[in-house]
């Protein structure tokens, strides 16, 4: 497969970041060619972290990612003042990049689903194009809502290499590894006392545990 030019962001609050969150990054980074960078969201500002605080997430998710090709942190989002609406961030990016190179933003099926529910959503097929991360049996592949399914209706390619044809506006399904991972299901697990730390890094499990977050006591060992 040709290298896609691309700035590809996989966006989330990785609270904390596990193995089904590196088996999508890997997964875009072999099929595109590109590097993936992780964007950890920034603190909401109507409630407390529920276990981790925006830093902290950023160094689990720099933990997870050391010495692994192709995959890096990205921390646009906890540098800008205000909420972190996508819209403000991709303009902000193409205020660095200019509006020529390809960008896409990596979401899972169920986000994509929801996109109507974003600031701007429909600006964003001006910023961006999507990489859907998908399993079998996809949402998708059901009917979608009529005004998402009117907006993306001429959008879909079928190859990772039409991204790169264009800046933005196109929508790439991309078939990923299954895995049934989720961080509030490893959040359950700590409340319960069961094992979570298969689900994650072994050095990001140790970080949680040495800084005894989401509940757990501290086991301090040094930063």
């Amino acid at each position: 497969m040709t290298p896609v030019a691309m700035f590809l962001l996989y966006g989330g609050t990785f609270d904390p970041i596990h193995n089904g969150h590196l088996a999508i990054a890997r997964c875009a980074r072999d099929a595109l060619g590109v590097c993936v960078r992780l964007m950890p969201a920034a603190d909401p500002p109507h409630r407390s972290p529920p276990g981790a605080d925006a830093i902290q997430r950023a160094r689990m998710l720099e933990i997870a990612v050391a010495g692994e090709p192709g995959l890096a942190v990205d921390r646009r989002e906890l540098e800008r003042d205000g909420r972190s609406w996508t819209a403000d961030t991709l303009r902000a990016l193409r205020a660095e990049i200019g509006p020529e190179q390809p960008v896409a933003l990596l979401v899972g099926a169920d986000s994509f689903l929801g996109l109507t529910g974003w600031k701007e959503w429909r600006s964003l097929f001006g910023l961006t194009h999507f990489v859907i991360a998908e399993r079998p049996g996809s949402p998708l592949d059901g009917p979608l809502a009529t005004e998402l399914a009117e907006e993306v209706e001429t959008r879909w390619v079928s190859t990772p290499e039409a991204l790169g044809a264009t800046p933005c506006g196109r929508i790439w399904r991309m078939r990923q590894p299954s895995t049934d991972i989720s961080a509030s299901g490893i959040r359950r697990s700590m409340a319960r006392g069961g094992d979570w730390q298969s689900r994650v890094p072994p050095a990001v499990a140790a970080y949680i545990e040495r800084h005894g977050l989401y509940g757990l006591a501290s086991v301090r060992q040094g930063s």
